[in-house]
């Protein structure tokens, strides 16, 4: 039986608690309740990742028999920490920055395809340059366009225009704009204010003066956000790298209705507005310490 907040039997034939730090790359996959997207993501990490000194630890959130299952099954090389409980993304990643053994570590969310040797390429990259605190790829959607994963931190503003229809104002657009960075050439490599959680991979040496991912904002908003600001704030470099790419299916949950409506009837919105009052009380009056280069 998995115990409400803890890790089950982990399901593979790498089990030793003793294990020292020997990896040169721990993927850490967080994953909810879809066994057959996340089958997909491990089934192209096993190709994809060119490294030979590497290991997956996949931390599923309210775990159901067909996932165990499966993870059992078909990826007993595998590392397995499944939960009775919804932990969230940032207890997820939390708990695989404890357990992973790589000295650099790239988190991904279970609906991540990667693309041949892209995890490889943004390994070479921290590896070359140790001020990057954290890198992320370009994200596709699978029909081929590009998906906005680097952003200017937020400001209350663009919360309310991006969820109001005040966003279809031209003085609101701009501001939404330059909140995706669309002032900038998003074809080259770039210091970003913050990256999507979805792929990021860090290095052990920067997140340990860091810390872990903050667990008060909720289930899964700002996490990300939080997180390279305080890389930033430790002297990290956050840094958008969409000379290699990965593919993701991103469902916009808490963006599905009108405002007013949303907030009463989409649990998602209420979690991300939650988060983000919660996000800007904490940075209230504290200077953005990503100093742009013009």
């Amino acid at each position: 039986m998995i115990k409400s907040g803890k890790r089950a039997e982990i399901f593979s034939n790498n089990t030793d608690p003793t294990r020292k730090m020997n990896k040169e790359l721990s993927i850490i996959v967080t994953s909810y309740k879809n066994p057959s997207v996340l089958r997909l993501c491990l089934e192209s990490l096993k190709k994809n990742v060119l490294n030979e000194n590497f290991e997956i630890l996949v931390f599923d959130s309210a775990t159901e028999e067909d996932t165990e299952m499966m993870m059992r099954e078909d990826f007993p090389d595998i590392l397995f920490f499944p939960f009775k409980d919804n932990l969230g993304f940032s207890r997820l990643v939390n708990n695989g920055l404890r357990k992973a053994k790589g000295h650099f570590i790239l988190i991904l969310n279970a609906d991540i395809i990667i693309e041949r040797k892209s995890a490889d390429i943004l390994l070479q990259e921290l590896k070359k340059n140790p001020g990057i605190g954290i890198i992320g790829p370009k994200l596709m959607n699978f029909d081929g366009k590009v998906q906005s994963s680097c952003f200017r931190f937020y400001t209350p503003p663009i919360i309310v225009y991006r969820r109001t229809h005040l966003g279809r104002f031209l003085f609101a657009k701009r501001k939404i704009d330059k909140f995706l960075y669309k002032d900038k050439d998003l074809k080259k490599p770039q210091e970003v204010d913050w990256l999507m959680g979805s792929a990021m991979m860090t290095s052990r040496k920067a997140f340990e003066k860091v810390g872990f991912m903050e667990e008060n904002f909720g289930f899964m908003y700002f996490e990300d956000v939080d997180w390279c600001r305080r890389f930033w704030e430790k002297g990290f470099k956050v840094v958008y790298f969409p000379l290699t790419k990965m593919f993701h299916y991103h469902g916009k949950g808490s963006a599905s209705q009108s405002a007013l409506r949303a907030v009463f009837l989409n649990k998602l919105t209420r979690e991300h507005i939650k988060s983000a009052f919660k996000y800007f009380r904490k940075y209230f009056r504290k200077q953005n310490p990503h100093r742009e280069k013009h």
